[in-house]
């Protein structure tokens, strides 16, 4: 099976993202999509992050009804701060009988010379990359084993989502509501 590994803080997870799993899972040739919930990402503050199981546990519930897309912790047990490269190994380890491929935006691209072993990235794994306005794609967009999708985008973040929660906005549909319901019940932000 081929899979695509969506990688992200997911804090919280929003509608945007769940736009980009599922198109990348249906108008793609990836069978199944897994969004892996990161620990810490080496490139961002730690301090910002909610709790590994409640971004976990909210990723399950709002992908609950969908079997193309699934939830996963394969970085809990890894060593911190993750490096995909060391995730990618554990999972072909782990996993030989699937081909995996990374999904990621169009920002990330332009910077992936900058991630640890981006060669050996580049050498075993294909890079599915949604466009973003107003992003450079850099030279790597070229390369033969980076392929380009316009996917549907939602300008909304996570950190808007935070501020909103932490000035009493309301985030009703910024996030599913099964997201929603948690965040009020769990108080996390």
């Amino acid at each position: 099976m081929k899979i695509g590994l969506f990688f992200g803080s997911f804090n919280p997870i929003h509608v945007g993202h769940l736009i980009i799993a599922n198109y990348m899972a249906t108008q793609t040739d990836l069978q199944q999509v897994w969004l892996v919930v990161s620990p810490q990402n080496p490139l961002k503050p730690k301090n910002t992050l909610a709790r590994d199981r409640d971004r976990l546990n909210m990723v399950q519930a709002a992908i609950d009804d969908n079997p193309k897309l699934k939830a996963s912790n394969i970085e809990f047990d890894l060593p911190k701060p993750s490096y995909t490269i060391d995730t990618l190994t554990y999972l072909a380890e782990k996993y030989p009988q699937h081909e995996f491929a990374l999904i990621m935006g169009g920002d990330n691209i332009a910077t992936l010379h900058k991630w640890k072993n981006y060669e050996l990235i580049l050498r075993g794994y294909d890079i599915y990359v949604y466009r973003r306005p107003n992003y450079d794609l850099g030279e790597l967009a070229t390369h033969p084993r980076v392929k380009l999708f316009d996917a549907p985008l939602m300008d909304i973040s996570a950190t808007y989502i935070r501020n909103c929660l932490q000035n009493g906005k309301p985030i009703q549909y910024l996030v599913p509501d099964v997201v929603l319901n948690y965040l009020s019940e769990a108080k996390i932000y």
